[in-house]
């Protein structure tokens, strides 16, 4: 898939997102299963703050490699088996990931539903800005995935898509489980 396939699938599950929060209440956002489980608010800021402050961050890193001298040539590294996986099945398999629960992984409740909005949208102005230069200046500079092995910049880009998508099973389990309460 190129950058702009990827892109408009990151449009598309963005909007599905925002149009669910329309019809769920910041008490249900906050609601989780158990203590072992994140909220759907929390699934949220997760999506919001891995994009922000990983994905597209490490894309920026990339993309400015290519422009800084300064920086070491070689930084070339490969993918992991996963990261292989990932990339050719065009997305995560569909189990269940857990972080380990700690302040570091474990995102907070959001305090207000404009606040994901916010997040949210900012996330897709983010990419929106970011695709152009993908295509302008493709990077062959990587920043490793902590499971996924080195990535370029194309690569970490889509894998924001993949990543809302992948969430889309959680996100499922949680409005089952918030059905179940009324």
């Amino acid at each position: 898939m190129n950058t702009t396939q990827s892109l408009h699938r990151l449009e598309d599950l963005t909007h599905t997102y925002l149009e669910e929060l329309q019809f769920i209440t910041l008490e249900q956002l906050n609601t989780s299963p158990n203590e072992a489980e994140w909220s759907l608010g929390q699934m949220y800021q997760h999506l919001i703050n891995s994009a922000l402050y990983m994905q597209i961050s490490n894309i920026n890193i990339c993309l400015n490699q290519d422009q800084d001298h300064n920086l070491d040539e070689n930084n070339e590294g490969e993918k992991t088996d996963a990261g292989h996986q990932v990339f050719e099945l065009g997305g995560f398999p569909p189990v269940r990931i857990h972080v380990p629960a700690s302040p570091q992984y474990t995102p907070v409740n959001p305090e207000n539903k404009e606040q994901l909005i916010e997040g949210m949208n900012r996330v897709l102005v983010n990419m929106k800005e970011i695709e152009p230069r993908l295509q302008q200046f493709p990077s062959m500079h990587t920043v490793p995935h902590p499971s996924l092995g080195s990535l370029n910049a194309e690569e970490w880009f889509s894998l924001v898509e993949m990543h809302y998508r992948h969430h889309l099973h959680q996100r499922d389990r949680l409005y089952e489980f918030l059905i179940m309460l009324r």
